[in-house]
């Protein structure tokens, strides 16, 4: 994380242009998609928060960031949790509609 060279910025890139596609296909389709595509609005603009942050030098994130890898840190783990539960948000819908799309 601390040397970025040239493939680092590619994939931060690649990242960045799949998330504003994906926003603007949304914001496009608005009056069209189901109710759980709005977990691509959330996630995407998360991403590109993300990436703005680590590009800027925002000095709170990288700090952020380095203290959910301190494993001496006591608030470590409430990061963690944040985080598995975001991913569980998303998982949970994504199982069903797996199930509903195989009936």
């Amino acid at each position: 994380m601390e040397h970025k060279g040239w493939f680092y910025y590619l994939l931060m890139g690649i990242l960045a242009i799949l998330c504003i596609f994906g926003i603007m296909t949304f914001l496009k389709n608005i009056h069209h998609n189901f109710w759980w595509r709005w977990i691509y609005i959330f996630g995407g603009s998360y991403v590109l928060f993300d990436l703005f942050a680590i590009a800027a030098g925002l000095e709170f994130w990288h700090k952020l960031i380095l203290q959910m890898y301190d494993i001496s840190a006591s608030y470590r783990n409430i990061l963690w949790i944040l985080f598995i539960i975001m991913g569980g948000a998303v998982f949970v819908p994504g199982i069903k509609l797996l199930k509903d799309m195989n009936k």
